[in-house]
C-alpha cells in the first residue's frame, strides 16, 4: 500500500478521499488554490501545497504545479477525485511518466471511453446494449446527415463526441432544424472540448437515467456493485440519486450489469467506473462511461457496505479484488440529496460566508461535506457544498429519514437548494418512483408558468 497520496481536487471529495486514506494508514497531501487555504481538508492533511490563485486554470487544472507538488512532498500516487482532471487522459499519462501512480484507469482507457463514439463501439463489441444511432462521426455533407437522421427516425439528438456535463448536445424534432443544430453543435464542440467530432442518436422521450457501478483490478477481475437511479436532474445536472433504482426489470438489470463487468475485462479497465444508461420500456441503452469516482458513490456504499474509494486505492496499489460477484449483496435503500449553494428554484450560485451550519444525524444518516460555520464559499468553483445520504430498510423508510434529515439541516448566510429537496421528498411522483429525466425540468417550468 502507498505511504503517501496527493489529492488533486478540492471540496467534499477531497475530504472523502482523505478519510479513506487515513483509515488505511496513508499520509495525504492536499493541494489547494489561494482561496481554499482555510479549507477543512487542507487543515486535516498531513501536508499541503498551494498550487496557484483561485481560477481553476491556474490551480486545480495546473498540471505542472500538481506534479511539482507531488515531487516536493515525495507522494507516491495521485488521486484525481471527480471533475477537474479526473478524466483527462493527458494528465493520467503525465502522472505515470513522472513516476507516480495515477489512481484510476490507464490513459488509453480514459481516451477510449472519453470519446463517446469509440466508447459506444467498444460497448457494442462487448455486448452492452447501446442507443440506436450512427456509430461513426457525422460526415460534413448535409445530404448524408439527412439520410442518417431519416434512418434513425425523429426526434434525434446531436452530441459532441468529447462532451460532458450536459454541454454539446441538441435535440432535433424536425428535418428543417437539423442543419442548424449540427453546425452549432460542431462549433460548440470544438470551442468547449477541442474536438469537433459529433454524432447522432435516437432521442428518447421519457427515459430514466440508470447507472451501473463497477470496479476492476489490474488482474482482469471485475465486479458490478448494483445500480443507481439519477433521473432527478436539471439541465443534465443530477440533484437526487438513489440505490437501487426503483422498479427495474430485475432480469434485464442483472443481464446488463454482467455485460458491464465483462466489458471491463475486455478493455482491461482498472479502478472504479460507472456505466450510464437510458432506461425506457424495460430496456437499457448505454450512453457513456465515467472513468472515475462519482459524486453519488455514497448511495452504493450504503447499500453494499463497501468503501469504493478504498477499493480504488487498493486496486491502484496492485491488489486483487478481495471479493467475488457472489459476495456482493445489495440491502435496503439509500438516497442522496446534493446540497448546493444556489437559489433553490432559479439555480443562480450563492457564494458567501456561512453563518450557521447544522447538519443532521441519527440512524442511517451520513453527511459528506467540507463546509463549516464561518466557511467562505468562493465564487470560482462548483456550487456543491455537501451531500446528505440516508439509508433505510425500504425505500419508504429512506424517504422518511431524508425528510427528517432535511428538517434538521440549517444553513444560513447563503442560499441553498434545501427548499427544493423538501418539496421533492413530498412530491407524489418521486415517492412512487420511476420519474424520467425530464420530470424536474417540466415540474419547475410549470411552477414558473403558474407563478
Amino acid at each position: 500500500m502507498f505511504e503517501k497520496v496527493l489529492i488533486a481536487n478540492r471540496g467534499e471529495i477531497a475530504l472523502r478521499i482523505q478519510r479513506a486514506c487515513r483509515e488505511l494508514g496513508i499520509k495525504t497531501v492536499a493541494v489547494h488554490s489561494e482561496v481554499d487555504r482555510e479549507a477543512k481538508y487542507v487543515k486535516l492533511a498531513d501536508e499541503s501545497v498551494c498550487i496557484g490563485p483561485a481560477p481553476s486554470a491556474q490551480s486545480y487544472l495546473n498540471v505542472p504545479a500538481i506534479i511539482s507538488a507531488a515531487e516536493v512532498t515525495d507522494a507516491e500516487a495521485i488521486h484525481p477525485g471527480y471533475g477537474f482532471l479526473a478524466e483527462n487522459a493527458d494528465f493520467a499519462e503525465r502522472v505515470e511518466k513522472s513516476g507516480f501512480v495515477f489512481i484510476g484507469p490507464r490513459a488509453e482507457t480514459i481516451r477510449l471511453m472519453g470519446d463517446k463514439v469509440s466508447a459506444k463501439n467498444a460497448m457494442k463489441k462487448a455486448g452492452v446494449p447501446t442507443v440506436p444511432g450512427y456509430d461513426a462521426p457525422l460526415p460534413d455533407a448535409h445530404d448524408e446527415v439527412l439520410k442518417i437522421a431519416r434512418g434513425i427516425g425523429y426526434p434525434v439528438i446531436v452530441k459532441a463526441a468529447g462532451g460532458g456535463g450536459g454541454r454539446g448536445m441538441r435535440v432535433v424534432h424536425t428535418e428543417a432544424a437539423l442543419s442548424n443544430a449540427v453546425s452549432t453543435t460542431r462549433t460548440e464542440a470544438l470551442a468547449a472540448f477541442g474536438n469537433p467530432t459529433i454524432y447522432l442518436e435516437r432521442f428518447f422521450e421519457h427515459p430514466r437515467h440508470v447507472e451501473i457501478q463497477v470496479v476492476a483490478d489490474k488482474h482482469r477481475n471485475a465486479l458490478w456493485l448494483g445500480d443507481r437511479d439519477c433521473s432527478m436532474q436539471r439541465r443534465h445536472q443530477k440533484i437526487i440519486e438513489e440505490a437501487p433504482a426503483p422498479g427495474l426489470n430485475a432480469r434485464a438489470r442483472t443481464r446488463v450489469a454482467e455485460r458491464c463487468a465483462e466489458a471491463c475485462r475486455k478493455i482491461g479497465y482498472e479502478g472504479a467506473g460507472t456505466f450510464e444508461f437510458l432506461y425506457e420500456d424495460g430496456e437499457f441503452y448505454f450512453i457513456e462511461m465515467n472513468t472515475r469516482i462519482q459524486v453519488e458513490h455514497p448511495v452504493t456504499e450504503m447499500v453494499t457496505g463497501l468503501d469504493i474509494v478504498q477499493m480504488q486505492l487498493r486496486i491502484a496499489a496492485g491488489e486483487r479484488l478481495a471479493l467475488k460477484q457472489r459476495d456482493i449483496e445489495v440491502r435496503g435503500h439509500a438516497i442522496e440529496c446534493r446540497i448546493n449553494a444556489e437559489d433553490p428554484f432559479r439555480f443562480t450560485p450563492s457564494p458567501g460566508r456561512i453563518t450557521t451550519f447544522h447538519m443532521p444525524g441519527g440512524p442511517g444518516v451520513r453527511v459528506d461535506s467540507h463546509a463549516y460555520v464561518n466557511y467562505l464559499i468562493p465564487p470560482n468553483y462548483d456550487s456543491l457544498i455537501g451531500k446528505i445520504i440516508v439509508y433505510g430498510d425500504s425505500r419508504d423508510q429512506a424517504i422518511a429519514r431524508m425528510q427528517v434529515a432535511l428538517s434538521e439541516t440549517v444553513i444560513e448566510g447563503i442560499k441553498t437548494n434545501l427548499l427544493l429537496h423538501h418539496e421533492l421528498m413530498r412530491d407524489a411522483a418521486f415517492r412512487t418512483g420511476g420519474t424520467d429525466i425530464h420530470y424536474l425540468e417540466d415540474k419547475l417550468s410549470k411552477q414558473v408558468r403558474e407563478a
